[in-house]
């Protein structure tokens, strides 16, 4: 086969990178669509700029992108917010949400990656188990800063430290926290980062699980594949899992 591995390879970083820009493409349109098309009054859409910007994404897919999600313009931003509740492998709960222009394609396809090795629920059946609220991801340079100063002054309810193998946006030997806050706050607060030395790398309104199961290391691969295998999907926008 000589080196047909690694063209083969290289399909496949190249497919992954066309997904991973089509993601941010559309979380740029999506976040300009909720909260406006200027990222100095948008934290979300701020964040989701700076991402795609680090991917290089080029200014105009960027600006096209906020066209389309704040309706400047005539192609404008048909999605509609989709989730999915259910229990990956080793019952370990779910949350899946998706951004799609066709729910007749896109919600067929979520229930056969369910059905080959977890259990798709039914709406409610486990959102009791994780609590809805605001997460703004940041860092600062200062790697001895009070995270919980921080918090109390932004406005969060309460801070977790949070590194670079937890998130790959935050820097080593930087002070990385998540902040999380009534789903409400979540502008407020990721403003009063950004102004006050701390550089936001995500702001949003997510799922926090409540209690984890116990796992092997075994089953938390097994978890963690099928975990991937959902979020390679081009439609879906978040996943959320009981799993550390």
């Amino acid at each position: 086969m000589g080196r047909q591995w690694l063209h083969a390879k290289r399909l496949v970083a190249g497919l992954k990178k066309g997904r991973t820009t089509g993601k941010l493409v559309r979380e740029i349109s999506v976040a300009a669509k909720m909260g406006g098309a200027d990222p100095a009054m948008n934290a979300r859409l701020f964040t989701a700029i700076e991402k795609a910007k680090k991917e290089s994404v080029t200014k105009d897919a960027i600006q096209r992108a906020i066209n389309k999600g704040a309706g400047i313009g005539d192609d404008k931003l048909v999605m509609e917010h989709v989730v999915f509740e259910g229990k990956a492998p080793h019952n370990v709960p779910v949350i899946v949400e998706v951004y799609t222009d066709n729910v007749n394609r896109t919600a067929p396809e979520v229930r056969v990656l369910f059905k080959d090795k977890g259990q798709l629920g039914t709406a409610g059946s486990n959102k009791f188990l994780f609590d809805h609220v605001g997460i703004v991801e940041a860092f600062h340079a200062d790697a001895n800063i009070d995270r919980e100063a921080a918090a109390i002054e932004a406005g969060a309810n309460e801070v977790e430290n949070l590194s670079h193998e937890q998130n790959d946006d935050i820097p080593e030997n930087s002070a990385g926290a998540k902040f999380i806050c009534e789903r409400t706050a979540v502008a407020a607060v990721a403003k009063w980062l950004s102004q006050n030395g701390w550089t936001v790398v995500t702001s949003e309104i997510g799922f926090l699980p409540k209690q984890f199961p116990e796992l092997t290391d075994a089953q938390r691969a097994e978890v963690g594949e099928f975990l991937q295998s959902l979020d390679d999907h081009d439609d879906v926008h978040r996943v959320w899992a009981a799993v550390k």
